[in-house]
């Protein structure tokens, strides 16, 4: 409470604003004008026609151009928030005070960006548990041991990316059509000494009524090939707070087979979905108190694109995730019964790419010679059901 009092007192101009009646929350979430020591870019646009339509995006530079909010603006209701996160306040809490040296928060709220790698790698662990090592034809690759279960017995192991504290250059943003964009780059180098080239990223992410579109164009500006992949970490709001009666369609007719959901790690066998893992009805299936940390692949693909689809029958809302990239081969889906979040994870990998289980099989990694590149772009569209 005293350091509540004090940061008040570092801000008197607000005091009225809290005498006004808005809440210390409120305040305290519009003082924060920087997360990861880059300021918060917003896009925003006016919406209120008589269908649903975006309202706004909130990203953040200073930690690998993570989204951390989109509003939708629902007739009748007002703004919605499509992704389940803190507010402003909450976040900077969790990723400028609590987070740990590599950024793992960073993929607990939001959407997080995950390159080279989106999910898990196994390998070798070092004699102090603090990174592993495995290898890509023929050339060792040495990676952050940053995740592990709960269970006894659970492998330590590298989970999402390197870019999860990444600052962004050349920031800007512009009017478009409808609404704004934004466009940084994050001159990611060889991801901190774990890689083989030199790798720049273009991060763009556009607001319009009708969609909001990420894209990440990653070029090898190095001098070596390397293998690279693509994805993100969004977890979907469930507006109702009734998580048993939100339909998930998700169009894949394949799922890999894991040891256990503590570990997650595949087999290397890749079955006919079947059960509560056929989510290919056209309407969704309820979530019911069904748990999910599963990887779906052999995806259909329907105009161009290979899209989920979670529905909110409660609350009368929808919301479809597009994956618009033809090295999109997998798409990973998160769903704990106790939680109000669904995280759709459309990536171009299966987890444990590297890994000796697949045999021969194209794990989904991109190889890029040097001077090459790889589009990852996945659109947001919202609905009444």
């Amino acid at each position: 409470m005293k350091l509540l009092f004090r940061t008040l007192a570092a801000l008197p101009v607000v005091l009225p604003v809290v005498m006004a009646g808005l809440s210390v929350a409120a305040v305290r979430a519009q003082a924060i004008t920087e997360i990861g020591g880059q300021k918060i870019v917003t896009l925003t646009r006016a919406a209120g026609g008589a269908r649903p339509e975006f309202s706004s995006v909130t990203i953040l530079p200073g930690r690998g151009m993570e989204i951390l909010q989109v509003t939708a603006n629902f007739p009748g209701k007002g703004n919605v928030d499509v992704l389940a996160s803190p507010d402003l306040a909450g976040a900077a809490k969790m990723l400028d005070q609590d987070d740990d040296a590599f950024g793992d928060l960073g993929y607990r709220l939001g959407a997080a960006f995950l390159v080279p790698y989106p999910n898990r790698i196994r390998g070798k662990l070092s004699a102090d548990g603090k990174t592993l090592t495995t290898e890509w034809q023929g050339h060792a690759l040495t990676l952050p041991a940053n995740n592990i279960g709960h269970n006894p017995g659970a492998e330590r192991h590298a989970m999402h990316g390197l870019i999860l504290k990444s600052k962004t250059e050349d920031v800007s943003v512009k009017e478009v059509q409808g609404g704004q964009q934004v466009t940084g780059v994050i001159h990611a180098g060889n991801f901190g000494g774990h890689w083989f080239s030199k790798t720049d990223l273009v991060v763009t992410i556009t607001l319009t009524a009708d969609a909001v579109d990420a894209s990440i164009v990653a070029k090898n500006v190095g001098g070596e090939a390397e293998p690279i992949a693509i994805g993100w970490h969004p977890y979907f709001n469930l507006p109702s707070g009734d998580r048993t009666q939100v339909r998930l369609h998700i169009p894949g007719s394949s799922l890999a087979e894991v040891d256990n959901y503590d570990n997650v790690f595949p087999s290397g066998k890749i079955e006919p979905v079947k059960g509560q893992y056929d989510l290919r009805s056209p309407g969704g299936v309820p979530l019911a108190k069904n748990f999910y940390d599963d990887n779906w692949s052999d995806l259909g693909w329907k105009n161009g694109a290979a899209t989920v689809q979670i529905i909110d029958p409660a609350a009368k809302y929808g919301v479809r995730i597009e994956g618009l990239s033809p090295e999109i081969k997998t798409i990973q889906a998160y769903a704990p019964p106790a939680k109000e979040f669904v995280a759709i994870e459309h990536q171009y990998n299966f987890a444990d790419p590297f890994g000796k289980e697949w045999g021969s099989k194209d794990t989904g990694m991109v190889t890029l010679k040097p001077g090459q590149s790889t589009r990852w772009h996945v659109r947001l569209r919202v609905f009444v059901p």
